[in-house]
């Protein structure tokens, strides 16, 4: 005998007896869990097809961007890296550097810029990460729901189910087995619809939050590096003048 298809024929056969015994509010309530479930999983799917196109494009421009000489020979290149935080956050930031080292004299870029210059360039950085990481947590919140109101739903349906199977043993005035069994089976399976909604939506949710803390700490800590870099290249010292600051030409 095949066990495992007779356990699928079985398990078959008491779904659909329960589903025929249940109420017109569980079926709505089964029905509810069943879209929650599509969405979670939907959502579960495409966060991790998003983390996985984002760390493997965050590697490769991390590797580009430490063989560079400069700070801003990517930026110069003028090219575009979509789906990669770690270029999203580069990219404002020095399209703020840039705009503070033009000259209004010459075509070209001053050589050193103030603190306060460094201090909006590290205001964009830092307002670039929490829009990033803002973009990674997007439709978190609808498996953050489908884990904490599945179970209540499921809950919902199983104490409503109940009480119609009481009230149906009432009418009938016999408390036998036959008939008050049919109503509580079909009003249990509506908890089990909500764990099962539940629970690979809370381990997914988990899995997801530990992924985009690491990837959200990547990316500030890039962010911190990269304003050092930029400190190092073009911060002038306190004691020299901005307006001597000699112009560097502009850099194929």
């Amino acid at each position: 005998m095949n066990f495992p298809l007779f356990f699928m024929a079985q398990t078959e056969l008491e779904l659909q007896y329960v589903w025929r015994q249940a109420t017109p509010e569980g079926k709505g309530i089964i029905v509810i869990l069943a879209i929650f479930s599509i969405f979670a999983w939907s959502i579960m799917a495409s966060k991790a097809m998003q983390l996985r196109r984002a760390r493997k494009m965050n590697h490769f421009f991390n590797l580009e961007f430490r063989t560079q000489g400069n700070v801003l020979a990517i930026h110069d290149r003028r090219i575009q890296v979509d789906g990669c935080p770690l270029f999203s956050a580069y990219q404002q930031g020095c399209l703020e550097l840039d705009t503070r080292l033009k000259s209004k004299v010459t075509d070209g870029r001053r050589r050193l810029v103030s603190l306060k210059t460094m201090e909006h360039v590290k205001r964009t950085l830092e307002r670039t990460v929490a829009q990033e990481s803002l973009k990674l947590e997007s439709g978190l919140i609808l498996l953050a729901i489908a884990v904490s109101g599945a179970p209540f739903l499921g809950l919902l349906g199983t104490v409503w189910g109940v009480m119609s199977a009481f009230s149906h043993v009432a009418r009938a005035g016999t408390a036998d087995l036959p008939t008050l069994a049919p109503g509580v089976a079909a009003a249990l399976v509506t908890t089990v619809a909500g764990l099962l909604v539940a629970i690979p939506s809370m381990f997914g949710y988990n899995w997801l939050v530990h992924n985009l803390r690491i990837m959200t700490v990547e990316l500030d800590n890039f962010a911190q590096e990269l304003v050092s870099k930029m400190e190092i290249e073009f911060l002038k010292d306190d004691e020299m003048e901005e307006s001597g600051e000699p112009v560097r030409p502009v850099e194929p």
